[in-house]
Order: C-alpha cells, then structure tokens, then sequence
C-alpha cells in the first residue's frame, strides 16, 4: 500500500461518522462518552422507532400493518433516491442544488423518446447518460474555483429552461411503457399480499451498491476523504479535482434515476422543476446528521431520514389531520434534531478532553 493510500484508508469509518478517539494511552474511550456517540451516529434509528411506537398506539388499527408498511416504504422511495444524491454530494465535499433540473431533463429526454417510438431501454439510458453529463459539467466548473451552490443553481435554470423546450410547454403523458419501475408490484402472494412496489426494490438496490461503494471501495474511500479534507488529500498525491466531479457525476446520475423514477409512477414526463425535491432531499439528509462540512455520514441514516419524512406524513393523513402539519412537525424535528446533535457534539468534546487531561496529568 502506497503512503496516499494509507492516509485515505485511515479514516475511521468510511461512510460513517467518524469515531471519536483518546490520547495516545491506549485507554478506553469513557463510557459516558461511548453513550453520547451511540446517539450521535445511530440516534435516528432510535427516532424512527420511536416514531413507529407512537403512530402503531395513536392511529391503531391501521398504521402497524404490512400494506401500510408498503404504503410508507413506497412514500418514501423518491425522497430517498433524491437524498442520496444529495448526501453523496454533501459526503464528498460538494451540494448540488440542480437535482430538480437534472430529474425534469432525464424525464423529459425519456419521455421525448418513447413518445417518438424508440425503445424503452434507449430512453432510460439517455435520461441516465443526462444525468453524469449533468454531473460532469457542474463538476468541471466547479474544480475552476467557482462556488458549487451558485454553479448548481445556475444549472437549475439552464436545466429548467432545456426540459420545458425539450416538451414544448407540455408534458409527455401515457408513458406505460416504464410501468415496470413504477407502478407494477413485485412478489405478490394471491390475495393476501398485494406485493412489493417497484420503486422501494429500486431504492434498496440503489442504497446496497451506494452503501457498498463508500465503505468497502478504494474510490469510496477516497470521496469520502475528499470530503473530509480535501487538501490533505491532494497533498498525498491523490487527484482530489477527480473525485470532485465523481461526486458531482453520481449525484446527478442518482437525480436523473429519480427523474425517471417519478415519471414511471405518473406514467408521465412533465418538465417542471419542482423545488420541493430539493427541499425533501436535504431535511431527510440533515436529519440523518449528515455534516455539511463533508466526509462524514451514511447512506442508511439517509434512508431512515426519508423513512422518517413519510412515516409522519403517513400517521397524520391516518389521524384525518390536514397535510401541511406535516410539514409542520418534520421542520420541528429537524430543529430539534440539529439542536440535539449540536449539544451532543459539544459534550463528546468536553469529556474526551477532560478525559485525556486526567490521563496526562496521571502520567506526570
């Protein structure tokens, strides 16, 4: 292994947050402090089972049941594949803002196609191949030293502009042909199981590989110390401006999938940028405690923060309360999350410094 390897393959926790450590004493971290990480880095699974506790007691009988379950789980599949593009980004030092840009061009380039005869196949590969063009383009820019977020909300607007040309004002409707990632249910089981939807099998697929490709991959890896820090990194001698665009690619690859994602369920290809995509992508990724400093988080926190999102919206449509409360109670729990993470942060760092000052002046 080269020296540039060894300092990337360092990080504590590819894909993770990255575990606390003491002094040099060889002593175990203090218990006190091995609690508050547990919160830190897996507090949203315990908030997500919270959550399902209380919603199975206040909307029972019908919350705590498979087709619920489903209904959640299929709620939820844009959102997340939204906010892995987001994250990825985020993880890997940049944010891409031109998700919704991205999503309506693959759409509308899909649709355009199959509406003019071409085969299904050939329309899902252009709307993807959009999508790392996308990438590619924000990325080059970006490595030129041109601020990311102005970059992307450029491309926004170019991005809106090119899809409403590309359907002329309109929209493609009828599009049956992407029923298969869409609408149609898997592993149905005669009447008693109505099977699962297509796109919750795309977003395990989609967090498997992306979940795989950043913890157990050397070009994961490398993102995430990227992210991290990305100066050392080019010190090492590793192409970091590389990686930057890597990250670009895969996020506007991960938009272009839910673009055509979105345009399966609705069998139609509409372009219309909407910004609550963006808006849904980056509250499931900040309550996964995703840093925006880059180079720490996880793509199954991700997933549970999107999981989050469409299990209040589920409980309260159950309740009959009015849909916008929702959004109500996610803004409070992501102040609440963000308010709770802050403080948790500040206590690890008090009690290992304390801890590692104990240490010290038992040495001298």
């Amino acid at each position: 292994m080269t020296n540039s390897e060894a300092i990337v393959a360092g990080a504590s926790s590819p894909g993770e947050a990255p575990a606390p450590t003491t002094g040099s004493s060889g002593q175990d971290m203090p218990r006190s402090v091995s609690v508050l990480v547990f919160f830190r880095d897996r507090g949203i699974f315990v908030l997500w089972g919270l959550l399902i506790v209380v919603f199975a007691i206040w909307c029972s009988p019908y919350f705590f049941q498979v087709d619920n379950a489903l209904l959640i789980a299929n709620a939820a599949a844009l959102t997340a594949l939204f906010a892995a593009g987001v994250g990825i980004g985020i993880m890997t030092g940049v944010l891409d803002l031109s998700l919704p840009g991205t999503a309506a061009v693959s759409s509308c380039i899909c649709g355009w196609l199959l509406t003019h005869g071409h085969a299904t196949w050939l329309g899902l590969a252009a709307g993807i191949a959009a999508g790392v063009v996308v990438g590619v383009f924000n990325g080059l820019i970006t490595i030129r030293g041109f601020n990311p977020i102005i970059v992307t909300i450029g491309t926004l607007s170019v991005l809106s502009g090119l899809a409403a040309v590309i359907a002329g004002g309109y929209t493609f409707p009828g599009l049956s042909q992407l029923e298969f990632m869409g609408t149609h249910r898997y592993l149905k089981v005669g009447d008693s199981f109505s099977g699962i939807p297509a796109p919750v099998f795309i977003v395990a697929v989609v967090f498997l590989i992306g979940t795989v490709f950043l913890t157990r991959t050397r070009d994961g890896i490398r993102l995430m110390a990227v992210g991290g820090n990305a100066e050392a990194v080019r010190r090492a001698g590793i192409r970091a401006n590389h990686y930057t665009v890597l990250g670009f690619v895969i996020s506007g690859v991960l938009a272009a999938l839910g673009g055509l994602v979105s345009t399966a369920v609705v069998t139609e290809a509409n372009p219309s940028a909407s910004p609550a995509i963006i808006f849904s992508a980056l509250t499931a990724v900040a309550l996964a405690g995703v840093s925006l400093a880059g180079g720490r988080g996880s793509l199954p926190r991700v997933l549970v923060g999107a999981l989050i999102l469409a299990t209040i919206s589920n409980g309260l449509t159950i309740r009959g309360i009015q849909p916008y409360w929702a959004t109500v109670c996610t803004g409070a729990l992501l102040l609440g999350s963000l308010a709770l993470e802050r403080v948790i942060q500040s206590s690890v760092s008090e009690r290992l410094m304390a801890a590692n000052l104990s240490v010290h002046q038992k040495k001298v």
